[in-house]
């Protein structure tokens, strides 16, 4: 019973951070901009992250359930740890204020877990799973900047791009506001899966009914503890206006659910990090870009987060959970 009930306030804290982690890359630039009320955004962002879980979220539960580590070592106990270190580690991102990878510190507590039993499914990994970390990342900056220096900076030649959209002010608020409902849809199709899959592993209950129960959640999350990555994305970086916030979200949203239907346990955040990048460095410089200190602050946050998983992983197997 105390175990049952450990679980879920596990679970449940750690949905509430990947909320707090995902409101931000979905109705940061909408919210502040005045388009829409808190509440609204709230409930709008709760929604269609049901929709997208519902949808296309299995295909990332099982790669986290079944395909990283032997289903016959995932039990309750592990199960609970494993869910527990991505839960810390991602609470220490937050705290920190800076978005982070919910499916690379799930990955990497289910990589420590792997590394205690000396059991894992290096190939899932190595050939499927990392590839894509750089492959999609580097795909968001790439087609933001392609995209972005067909309006930026304004010349004679773009003017009329310029024209049109202004022009239609109207829809393109429109825009903006569906764009940040197809970031949350998004959200939906993969980052519930990170704690869905664990438990679906364990046996401890099934996908749909999984996904459908935890992605309320990430709205409570959003209320709750994302503010200061609202910040950190939509001001700190670059401040971002409608036509480059709706562009990032189009751009990100889309390589997330690409990478959902593959099975890839992926990052948003990260995606639309580098995404604002782009933008950035078209801006500002790449130097200017590279050598701000929250661009260097998320890197290193990215890099130490994934590492502490493996290690809480590791170690509380090691003290509460006995190798076959």
């Amino acid at each position: 019973m105390i175990k049952d009930i450990l679980l879920i306030l596990v679970v449940t804290f750690f949905a509430i951070n990947m909320g707090a982690s995902g409101i931000a890359p979905s109705f940061a630039v909408t919210y502040g901009g005045k388009l829409i009320k808190k509440k609204r955004a709230l409930i709008l962002f709760g929604i269609f992250v049901i929709l997208g879980a519902i949808f296309f979220g299995r295909n990332v539960a099982i790669t986290l359930g079944k395909n990283l580590l032997p289903q016959e070592l995932i039990n309750f106990d592990v199960a609970l740890i494993i869910l527990s270190a991505a839960a810390l580690s991602l609470f220490l991102a937050n705290i920190l204020k800076i978005p982070q990878s919910t499916s690379q510190v799930t990955v990497s507590s289910i990589v420590g877990a792997g590394l205690y039993f000396k059991h894992f499914y290096w190939k899932t990994l190595l050939f499927k799973i990392l590839p894509m970390w750089v492959i999609l990342p580097a795909l968001s900056y790439v087609l933001t900047l392609l995209l972005y220096k067909q309006i930026y900076p304004p010349e004679h030649d773009n003017l009329h791009i310029y024209q049109k959209i202004f022009a239609n002010e109207r829809k393109l608020k429109l825009s903006a506001l569906v764009a940040s409902c197809y970031v949350a849809f998004a959200i939906g199709t993969n980052n519930v899966a990170n704690a869905v899959g664990p438990l679906f592993g364990a046996g401890i209950i099934n996908i749909i009914p999984g996904l459908f129960l935890i992605a309320p959640l990430f709205g409570v999350g959003a209320l709750i503890l994302g503010k200061g990555t609202l910040e950190t994305a939509g001001k700190e970086i670059v401040p971002l206006g409608l036509i480059s916030s709706t562009l990032v979200s189009f751009v990100t949203a889309t390589l997330l659910i690409v990478a959902s239907i593959l099975g890839i346990p992926q990052s948003l955040v990260q995606l639309n990090l580098f995404s604002i990048f782009a933008i950035s460095c078209l801006k500002n410089g790449h130097k200017r870009t590279i050598d701000h200190h929250i661009t260097r602050k998320t890197f290193l946050i990215w890099i130490i987060t994934p590492i502490i998983s493996v290690i809480i992983s590791y170690l509380l197997l090691f003290i509460f959970v006995k190798r076959a």
